[in-house]
């Protein structure tokens, strides 16, 4: 696939500008990005790249041999097997390279060591970081998995019943979902009641009572490219304690938006620690919990990339890229909201990519 040789080129640049000879890349989401070829399993270690100045290698074995042959024609095809490792052909470009970049995230430790035991000069590379400003192609997809997973919000209100379990909840979702050729990004997040004080929660049997929380966070994937939403809504009369927080959290997200979306109109440079100190200060205006994960996140072929919307967060928000705003309140032994919703930054300003409704108060 030529058309992703200038990723390689860009790669390459980068690694060079940081003083590396080469980078070893073993995340199966860094590979799909750069070669086009998405087939490798996440669950096993299938293939590697090993780029330097003057070689760049696919290596895998041959169960993909002849896929990638015909797929990744623009680069070298390594095939490792019984009798040819990988660590024979980084033994072969031991000289050439005196410092070497890895994923130091992704490797195992017994891949660390075969890789220290020929690169002395090692260091972590972010390929995540040339995944952070999206292509036109890559919005698209992430919009219509944006747009199943609104037509999917939609649908699953009207099986939040009396009784209902939240495993129950995340089954019809799922099945949903994949009736529209797609599948979720991430195992969906169904609280009921006290859960969904817990940012996290383990989706579980829990039955739905009147009065309840019921928070939905779930996610699709569409051609390999990924959604992300929370919604909040209340079975039953909501009371005048839920509606607070409620509305809180949305305005802590909208005041967060709009201050991003003018600092971009005005062409000034943004953080993600600026746009994370509006919702966060905001909620704390009101005397409740401090938010206790990052405002947001970047988001393509992971769930979670780069960039980072957190009180620690340096990177500079560009045209281009696509991530979520999702401030929280979590109150212990009583309930949870958090709202959560895609943007991209366009030429224009702030697009929001996910539109499930929300709700009236």
């Amino acid at each position: 696939m030529f058309m992703f040789e200038p990723k390689i080129k860009v790669l390459r640049q980068k690694f060079l500008k940081e003083k590396l000879d080469g980078v070893f890349i073993s995340s199966v989401s860094s590979i799909s990005y750069l070669t086009g070829f998405t087939n490798f399993s996440k669950d096993e270690r299938e293939a590697y790249l090993f780029i330097g100045k003057d070689f760049q290698y696919i290596i895998t074995d041959g169960r993909y041999s002849e896929a990638v042959k015909n797929q990744v024609s623009h680069l070298t095809l390594f095939e490792r097997g019984n009798n040819k490792s990988t660590e024979e052909l980084l033994k072969k470009h031991k000289k050439d390279i005196k410092n070497l970049g890895i994923e130091e995230d992704d490797l195992t430790v017994s891949e660390h060591k075969i890789i220290k035991k020929h690169f002395k000069n090692i260091k972590h590379f972010e390929v995540s970081k040339l995944r952070s400003v999206k292509e036109k192609e890559e919005v698209k997809k992430i919009k219509k998995a944006c747009a199943l997973g609104d037509k999917a919000f939609k649908f699953i209100l009207g099986k939040i019943i009396k009784g209902v379990t939240e495993k129950q909840i995340a089954y019809e979702l799922e099945k949903f979902i994949k009736d529209q050729g797609a599948e979720f990004s991430f195992s969906a997040i169904v609280a009921f009641g006290k859960n969904s004080s817990i940012p996290h929660h383990q989706t579980g049997e829990t039955k739905l009572k009147d009065g309840d929380f019921v928070l939905l966070d779930f996610g699709v994937k569409f051609q390999n490219y990924c959604s992300d939403m929370t919604r909040t809504v209340f079975f039953g009369r909501a009371t005048d304690k839920q509606k607070e927080i409620y509305n809180v959290v949305l305005q802590a997200q909208q005041r967060a938006a709009n201050f991003l979306n003018t600092k971009i109109k005005s062409g000034k440079k943004v953080t993600g620690t600026e746009v994370d100190r509006v919702a966060r200060e905001y909620i704390s205006s009101y005397g409740f919990p401090d938010i206790p994960h990052s405002l947001g996140h970047g988001i393509g072929l992971e769930v979670h990339e780069h960039p980072s919307l957190s009180s620690k967060s340096k990177d500079i928000l560009k045209e281009g890229m696509v991530f979520s705003i999702e401030p929280g309140i979590y109150i212990p032994n009583f309930g949870g909201v958090r709202i959560e919703d895609l943007f991209v930054i366009e030429e224009d300003g702030l697009k929001q990519l996910t539109n499930a409704p929300l709700l009236p108060m």
